[in-house]
């Protein structure tokens, strides 16, 4: 009767020791994943949408909205975004960015002064994005821009030198 009991401890024993690894197993998997894989949209493109500029009047600086995708981690975030388009000709496109550069508020386009005017502090700047009045110091940022058919893509927006 003694080795039947130390052969039924022996497999109790094992089981036990089978079960614990494939819960160890279970568990550890998934947060082994979490914690050392990579997240999903690694090789996200710098680029986005703004949209067909075809229909957009030649002259008048015009505001646009796009959707923004942006990755942290693993969340996934939409917002809305902004940016001024100046079109001259068909592929002769200048994007600004949304903010003014002295102080970042939202600026607008004065249709009578033909100026970019920013109302929080009186900067105003010329259709090419020049200060004409401060305290802005430097021109508006633009936007690096491609245009593929009448799709207008927007990459990173690169800060202007100081005048």
């Amino acid at each position: 009767m003694g080795r039947m009991q130390a052969g039924r401890r022996t497999f109790c024993e094992a089981a036990i020791y089978v079960l614990a690894g494939l819960v160890a197993t279970a568990l550890g998997l998934p947060a082994g994943f979490y914690l050392f894989g990579s997240p999903r949209n690694e090789a996200q493109s710098d680029w986005v949408d703004a949209g067909d500029i075809s229909n957009l009047p030649a002259g008048a600086p015009r505001q646009i909205t796009f959707v923004r995708n942006r990755v942290d981690g693993w969340s996934v975030r939409s917002t809305k975004d902004s940016a001024w388009v100046v079109k001259d000709a068909p592929g002769d496109v200048t994007v600004f960015a949304p903010l003014c550069t002295h102080l970042g508020c939202a600026y607008h386009w004065d249709t009578k002064a033909g100026v970019f005017a920013c109302p929080c502090h009186g900067s105003a700047f010329s259709r090419s994005g020049e200060v004409l009045r401060g305290p802005a110091t430097r021109p508006l940022d633009q936007y690096v821009t491609k245009i593929e058919g009448a799709r207008l893509w927007l990459g990173k927006t690169k800060a202007s030198a100081e005048s």
